[in-house]
């Protein structure tokens, strides 16, 4: 019996035209209706009436036997497989790849062959196949921001809880301070200018990036908070500039320069976290 999902055999689906059509051809038809099974059977597939006898009889001795000899290819194993497979194997190479797990020729036709496939068919046929359907063998690209660690998740997660907490549509219950730090090089600017043609691309310009400067500011909704910026020059040129904002000058320009300025009860959104300042500035 026929698995729901596998694919059909064009014998199998020719069976099933010859026995609608034969229905329908003799839907009402006495004589029709008073034969034997065997004869009508016949009849319907266009085969002999020893014919039917002979595959009965073999079922009967052996019925499962029957049914998997059909589905034994003899010789050669086919050149190309049905195209009813796309489908699954589409959604097993996608899935693999969300998982992260390598994938071969030789693990898909193990895939295939559970699934219903023909089991007789070659890896060399399965790859002719892949080509045909649109898939690519080549190198992998990593993608790190799909493998989040849990801590930074949950970290978000609070983060967006406690802002959706604090809003009651556009209104903010709590002032919302936000803060953080970035660097710029003393010389940059923007390599393209317009000139004259005749006197050419001269600019008076330093070479070099120049040294580099690593910036700290807050902001509410209203713009900058007064007397919180802060610049000072980096005494490293090159690396993670993170470095450079250690703990005690973070916690100068946190006491000294933000807290003072900000409003009372703030909110303040720092990388992911909120602190919740009750201050009395």
């Amino acid at each position: 019996m026929a698995t729901q999902g596998r694919p059909r055999s064009p014998d199998f689906k020719r069976a099933i035209v010859l026995l609608k059509d034969y229905f329908d051809r003799t839907k009402g038809d006495l004589r029709e209706q008073e034969g034997s099974s065997a004869e009508r059977t016949a009849h319907a597939l266009g085969v002999g009436l020893a014919t039917v006898k002979r595959v009965m009889a073999d079922s009967k001795r052996s019925p499962s036997g029957l049914l998997q000899e059909a589905s034994i290819r003899r010789g050669r194993p086919p050149r190309v497989l049905s195209d009813a497979l796309q489908t699954i194997t589409r959604e097993y190479v996608r899935q693999a790849n969300r998982e992260g797990s390598p994938i071969t020729l030789e693990m898909l036709a193990e895939y295939l062959k559970a699934e219903g496939g023909d089991p007789n068919f070659s890896i060399r046929t399965l790859g002719r196949a892949l080509d045909r359907w649109g898939f690519t063998f080549g190198k992998g690209t990593r993608s790190q921001h799909l493998k989040e660690k849990d801590h930074v998740v949950a970290a978000r997660h609070r983060y967006l809880r406690e802002k959706r907490e604090n809003r009651q549509g556009d209104d903010v219950i709590r002032p919302e301070v936000y803060l953080d730090e970035s660097y710029v090089n003393k010389n940059h600017s923007n390599d393209f200018i317009w000139y004259w043609e005749e006197d050419g691309p001269w600019v008076q310009k330093p070479t070099g990036k120049g040294e580099r400067l690593i910036i700290m500011h807050a902001m509410t909704k209203n713009g900058w908070i007064p007397n919180a910026k802060l610049v000072f020059k980096s005494t490293r040129k090159t690396g993670d500039y993170h470095g450079q904002m250690h703990h005690d000058l973070f916690s100068k320009w946190f006491s000294e320069q933000l807290l003072p300025n900000i409003p009372k009860h703030s909110l303040i959104m720092m990388d992911f976290t909120t602190v919740q300042i009750f201050n009395s500035f």
